[in-house]
C-alpha cells in the first residue's frame, strides 16, 4: 500500500514539474546584474562551486604536504598522505572541468 502511494505522489510531482521544466519564459533578476534564464544562472553557480572546489583542492594539497612531512616513514601514514594528494589533484582537476562539463551537457541536451 505504501509503495503504491508513494510511487503515486512522485509521479503526480513529476508531471507538476514538467511545466517548469519546459517554460521558456525569462525570470526576474533579483539582483542587478544576475542573470534572467535558468542556463546562464546554472552557468554561474557552476563556476562559483567549481572555483570553491579548485581552492579547497590547492589547500588539500598543502595538507597532504604537510602530512607526507609529518608521516617520519610511517608506511600506513605515508599511504594516507598519497591518497589525500590524488584525491586533491582530482578535485582540482574537476573544480577546473565544471564549466567544460556544464557546457558539453548544456550542448548535448540541447540538441
Amino acid at each position: 500500500m505504501n509503495k503504491k502511494v508513494i510511487s503515486l505522489v512522485m509521479l503526480v510531482g513529476f508531471f507538476c514539474l514538467a511545466s517548469f521544466v519546459l517554460a521558456q519564459t525569462a525570470t526576474i533578476a533579483p539582483l542587478p546584474g544576475m542573470p534572467t534564464n535558468l542556463p546562464q544562472l546554472m552557468g554561474k553557480i557552476v563556476m562559483a562551486v567549481g572555483t570553491l572546489i579548485a581552492s579547497l583542492g590547492t589547500v588539500m594539497i598543502i595538507v597532504a604536504g604537510i602530512l607526507y612531512l609529518l608521516s617520519a616513514g610511517s608506511p600506513e601514514k605515508v599511504g594516507t598522505a598519497k591518497k589525500a594528494l590524488i584525491y586533491a589533484i582530482a578535485g582540482i582537476a574537476i573544480g577546473l572541468a565544471a564549466d567544460a562539463i556544464v557546457a558539453i551537457i548544456t550542448s548535448v541536451t540541447s540538441g
